[in-house]
């Protein structure tokens, strides 16, 4: 059984795909299996890797199930202790696994971490801004409000997703989010800060430009952390908080283009949810229950 378990998902990336398999190949710590699930691709990705790697665990799914789906393929197939995903269009330092492992090396209760990144749009560097700033630690306010992890960026340990659960499958975007959302509910997310990862965008495939109105898969995911009851009183707070901002952003938006039922709907959304959990708190106080709020 290796330490590591990489997982690359990938879906007609054959233009890019060998540059992130070798920056895997060109580790400088090579106790990891390589896992490579093509979610459906109808580009020349399974002549590519049947031509070239022998040695790489593939998973072909025969139709493009979404990357959610892909990347808990590769999580059920995976046999290690650690866990590390890369997308198919970033790309690794030759140190990243090295230096994540001595991490968790050195703190053994830790169960999830993430290095620091370099970003390049449309081929140019460009230098994230302040609110990008990954933090370390507690990270679950900042979270709220934007994606501050990176699937490329991020080590954790296997057992971590038989508490949280995997990728949310019912989501077309912004899975990421809403599983780290979970993690840091319950655990710190370390950083690593230093830059082993390229993450690369602006390219016309890339998921995050195909699919308007991200906000609202956010939203359904801290609906999500709501309800799980799992929340201390904080963290509830910060989660109401963010799902008010939420909704009034994208809620107001709807309105501005004309869709008045969904924009009526997200609007009202916050006061519903508050409401019910008014409620709850009624029905635990009268049967004399902890309602953990």
């Amino acid at each position: 059984m290796k330490t590591i378990s990489v997982i690359i998902p990938t879906y007609n990336r054959a233009w890019v795909l060998l540059r992130a398999i070798s920056s895997v190949l060109y580790q400088s710590f090579s106790d990891y299996e390589l896992i490579i699930v093509d979610d459906g691709s109808t580009d020349n990705t399974t002549e590519l890797l049947n031509s070239y790697f022998k040695d790489i665990h593939i998973i072909s799914i025969p139709q493009n199930m979404g990357v959610s789906h892909a990347r808990n393929v590769g999580i059920e197939a995976s046999s290690s202790t650690f866990i590390s995903f890369l997308d198919s269009d970033d790309y690794w330092f030759a140190q990243k696994l090295e230096t994540q492992i001595r991490f968790f090396e050195r703190n053994p209760d830790a169960l999830i971490c993430q290095t620091d990144e370099l970003w390049i749009r449309d081929g140019r560097r460009v230098n994230p801004r302040k609110k990008h700033r990954k933090p370390s630690g507690d990270i679950f306010e900042k979270s709220l409000s934007l994606c501050v992890v990176s699937p490329s960026a991020v080590m954790l340990k296997r057992e971590i997703f038989d508490e949280v659960g995997m990728f949310d499958e019912n989501l077309p975007a912004c899975e990421d989010y809403d599983l780290w959302l979970r993690i840091a509910s319950r655990y710190p997310v370390y950083l690593i800060d230093r830059p082993l990862v390229v993450k690369t965008g602006g390219h016309r495939d890339q998921l995050s430009r195909s699919i308007a109105g991200l906000d609202k898969y956010r939203i359904y995911s801290i609906m999500k952390i709501i309800n799980s009851g799992l929340l201390n009183e904080k963290q509830l707070k910060q989660a109401i908080d963010e799902l008010k901002r939420k909704c009034a952003i994208y809620g107001n938006g709807c309105l501005k283009r004309g869709r008045i039922e969904e924009g009526n709907y997200y609007l009202n959304l916050p006061a519903r949810i508050l409401y019910r959990l008014k409620q709850d708190l009624v029905i635990h106080k009268r049967e004399g229950l902890n309602p953990g709020i």
